[in-house]
């Protein structure tokens, strides 16, 4: 069974961090290109951060370019996104992404929040 689980999220002031991370299961982790996307209320689903199977690249949306960083741990099956200088406009319900060929398994959200 595959299975994604986000953990992390939470209630931030403005400039702080949060990380969040994503255990994946039941799927060969290390063959799959990792994203985090998020959703804000009333807006479309966003494309954060990827990061490719082996972990040698990253790309990130130019909206959270220079505060995120996506990293990955094929040994613990994890990916993460460290978040820093959160602003008002990160808070969302974030979400992992895995995929490979035609699997594209999800997640089901961790919500962040960004308020003073």
């Amino acid at each position: 069974q595959v299975q994604l689980v986000e953990s992390g999220g939470g209630l931030v002031q403005p400039g702080g961090s949060l990380r969040l991370s994503c255990v994946a299961s039941g799927f060969t982790f290390r063959l799959y290109a990792l994203n985090w996307f998020r959703q804000a209320p009333g807006k479309e689903r966003e494309w954060v951060a990827r990061i490719s199977p082996f972990g040698g690249t990253e790309t990130y949306a130019d909206s959270i370019k220079g505060r995120f960083t996506i990293s990955r741990d094929n040994a613990q099956k994890t990916v993460y996104l460290q978040m820093t200088s959160l602003i008002a406009d990160d808070t969302a319900v974030y979400y992992c992404n895995a995929v490979s060929g035609v699997d594209d398994f999800w997640g089901q959200g961790t919500q962040v929040t960004v308020s003073s």
